[in-house]
């Protein structure tokens, strides 16, 4: 079995346990894998609607501008319009409403006591570094090459992040994956601190890359 259900420990600790060394995990960071996949499954849902619409107006030969258009920087049209909003050859959302429901079905898994086997945890850790490395891509197409913002993509972009770092000091702390002690020990004790930098290191390339227009 890949799984085996049993009550989180009374103090919320992480414990290890059941047959073939079933890990579990905190109910933090069941809550973490479930409102980050809740937002990035909000904003693919989002981006597939207005997609959807785009195609439906471009072939009645109308226009359709969505609602998150606000100006030339924040237009999810432009994105949503571009070439690389299909990079597998079908619109990029449609991935998010596959892979964030499977982390939210995690999540809810974790929350009610399931354990999984360490190869879960550590496929879990890498599906998430390919969101993170997909979002990356999608971040540079839109600063440097659309020239636009998308919202909601935004709001995946900071879902995805969030469910890696905290996946990777999961599997840290269990050592599920190997690591210089110095990172384990800083990424165990300020959890916090890799997802809040990595947002924030965001946040200033989007200020400076279009710091004139954010100053009228």
């Amino acid at each position: 079995m890949m799984t085996e259900t049993a009550p989180p420990a009374a103090d919320g600790t992480e414990h290890h346990g059941g047959p073939k060394g079933a890990v579990a995990a905190t109910r933090a960071y069941a809550w973490t894998l479930i409102v980050s996949a809740l937002a990035g499954l909000l904003a693919a849902w989002v981006i597939t609607l207005d997609k959807i619409k785009i195609m439906e107006a471009e072939l009645a030969g109308e226009t359709f501008t969505p609602a998150c258009s606000l100006n030339p920087v924040v237009s999810c049209g432009n994105v949503m319009e571009s070439a690389q909003s299909e990079a597998f050859g079908f619109p990029n959302p449609m991935l998010g409403l596959v892979t964030y429901p499977a982390v939210l079905t995690i999540g809810v898994a974790v929350l009610a006591g399931a354990r999984f086997a360490p190869w879960f945890w550590r496929g879990l850790l890498g599906g998430t570094f390919f969101g993170v490395a997909f979002c990356t891509w999608l971040m540079y197409q839109s600063l440097y090459h659309i020239n636009a913002l998308c919202l909601w993509c935004c709001l995946a972009w900071v879902g995805t992040l969030v469910m890696f770092w905290y996946t990777l000091a999961h599997t840290l702390r269990h050592r599920l994956v190997p690591a210089p002690e110095g990172l384990r020990r800083l990424v165990l004790e300020f959890p916090w601190v890799l997802p809040v930098a990595h947002v924030g290191v965001i946040g200033m390339l989007v200020l400076t890359r279009w710091w004139d227009f954010w100053l009228r």
